[in-house]
């Protein structure tokens, strides 16, 4: 379950060099090759175990297949288009990024967009350094009073709509995770897409590029604009669709237009990036002094802090590990995996329905790290890949597994227990209970069969059931042990639950050949936590 000890880290694209400094000084080993070729990233990334870029590697399902030992990809930067998260989750290897890092140069960079296009400030100095003085050819507009519609609300387009509301702007915007509420605090009326289009003046796009908002801009939005909307792309090629913006510029329905991302880069095709109300820029969003510093800085720390243990940060695919890094949640990541092995074995299948139900107050966010825990447990042993809590929830639901969750704030036992662990298969009578105490996972109940002390579940250990009425097998597995020269660490028996009853034995080591016990019990599993 791990996610591995990382030691070799390749930087496949051009950084600041204190991205490698903080690296070397955490204890890694670090390989700076930027401007690789497709086969010699593939040839480079073979024995690597993290891989830091910005925009120009494309991590590709390729690329991570051959990476052999990759854990983490870092993204220096915030878009993560140019990585195949896909691929990597189904492979467990953590993808990152540092949405912080050039926020404020991203943002920056928009309002001087927007400046630009009101007062042709380009065309104006291009005109001048061709010799002419033509100042009637770019008359301008004031900002003060003007509308914009801010399109994504996080951490980009707030800074932008803040920046902006300083020229006297009207700043509506359109967010579907940010609430009215909260854009209200910075000064954003949320309204609907239908109600933006013919408010604005000028329009600019801050979100990621998905398939929701893969041509945002396009014939039809253009089409309910108000004449001569300006419009800024500074965030991903493609959000605006190109052939409607040639388009509305050609018509006069869009007034002018500011990119500095293009859906193909550098741009093929020159007539958008050519025609005259069009300023463009070569993807400088980030490429200030100042954002690459930073963005190199947080993803080397980002990757030092998980390759000691101490935190997880800027996660984009292993939300939940982000908790597992906490001493106090490890234990029950643990008792999670060995609680979905052990009721995979009892319940002999790992597909169909698994709830997780976690009682009691300090469990009450642990669904979001127990759940792929739970899941890794019932397919581990049955898949080849390697199952992290990264991929674990991908590949359940493409082995028909199905994990939910449910909390309760009481617990059975409140008294000395942090809370409860109970991991059922729906439609079957199979249950285990368990819990953690200090940092030993325990188990509690098997099938309702109740241990009064609960029984670790550490290291090498066998689980049978066996008929209460042919007596103690304790004598067998004595003799058992004695055989295969392994010590016996511990021993705990169940309540009877019709006529059976449960034994956990820890042991010193694995036991070769159980068979003599086998045929004395009904149930028999030889489990390793």
């Amino acid at each position: 379950m791990a996610l591995g000890k990382l030691q070799k880290v390749l930087i496949s694209d051009s950084l600041d060099p204190c991205c490698r400094e903080i690296l070397e000084a955490g204890g890694l080993r670090v390989r700076e090759k930027p401007g690789l070729s497709k086969d010699e990233l593939l040839r480079e990334i073979r024995d690597c175990d993290g891989l830091i870029v910005r925009s120009a590697t494309k991590v590709t399902a390729e690329v991570l297949e051959a990476a052999e030992r990759l854990r983490v990809v870092g993204r220096a930067g915030t878009g993560v288009d140019n990585v195949d998260v896909e691929a990597a989750t189904r492979k467990g290897v953590l993808v990152m990024n540092t949405p912080t890092g050039n926020s404020l140069s991203a943002a920056e960079l928009t309002c001087g967009m927007i400046l630009s296009l009101a007062r042709q400030i380009p065309q104006a100095a291009a005109s001048m350094k061709e010799g002419k003085w033509d100042r009637k050819k770019f008359m301008g507009m004031e900002l003060n009073g003007k509308t914009l519609g801010v399109l994504g609300l996080g951490r980009i387009g707030r800074e932008v709509a803040t920046r902006m509301q300083a020229f006297g702007m009207k700043t509506i915007g359109y967010d579907p995770i940010i609430s009215p509420e909260v854009s209200a605090t910075f000064g954003v009326e949320q309204l609907p897409l239908e109600q933006i289009w013919p408010r604005c003046d000028f329009i600019t796009v801050h979100t990621p590029l998905l398939p929701s908002t893969t041509g945002l801009l396009n014939d039809s939005t253009f089409a309910k604009c108000r004449r001569g909307v300006q419009v800024v792309n500074c965030a991903r090629g493609g959000i605006v669709d190109e052939g409607a913006l040639l388009r509305a510029l050609r018509s006069g329905q869009c007034g002018g237009a500011a990119l500095d991302v293009f859906t193909q880069e550098p741009p093929k095709d020159r007539d958008l990036v050519n025609h005259p109300n069009v300023i463009s820029c070569p993807h400088l969003g980030a490429s200030t002094r100042e954002a690459q510093s930073r963005c190199g800085k947080e993803i080397a720390k980002q990757i030092v802090d998980m390759a000691t243990g101490k935190g997880l940060a800027g996660t984009v695919n292993g939300q939940a590990l982000s908790k597992a890094f906490a001493p106090q949640t490890k234990p029950w990541i643990t008792l999670g995996t060995a609680l979905g092995t052990l009721l995979r074995n009892v319940g002999k299948r790992a597909q169909g329905n698994v709830q997780v139900c976690t009682l009691g107050p300090a469990l009450r966010e642990a669904g979001s790290y127990l759940v792929p825990a739970v899941a890794a447990g019932m397919l581990a042993g049955g898949l080849q890949e390697e199952l992290t809590l990264v991929n674990a929830l991908l590949l359940a639901q493409e082995a028909g597994l199905k994990v939910t969750a449910t909390h309760s704030d009481e617990v059975p036992e409140p008294e000395g227990s942090e809370g409860w662990l109970e991991v059922s298969l729906q439609g079957t009578p199979h249950r285990v209970v368990g819990t953690v105490q200090g940092s030993t996972p325990l188990l509690r109940d098997i099938n309702g069969a109740i241990f009064k002390q609960p029984a670790p579940l550490v290291g090498p250990v066998l689980i049978y059931c066996a008929k209460a009425s042919e007596g103690s097998t304790l004598p067998t597995l004595a003799g058992l042990l004695a055989k295969a020269r392994v010590q016996l660490q511990s021993y705990h028996s169940s309540s009877t639950v019709a006529g059976e009853q449960w034994s956990v034995v820890g042991l010193s080591g694995p036991v070769a050949d159980p068979s003599e016990l086998q045929r004395r019990v009904t149930e028999f599993f030889e489990l390793l936590f």
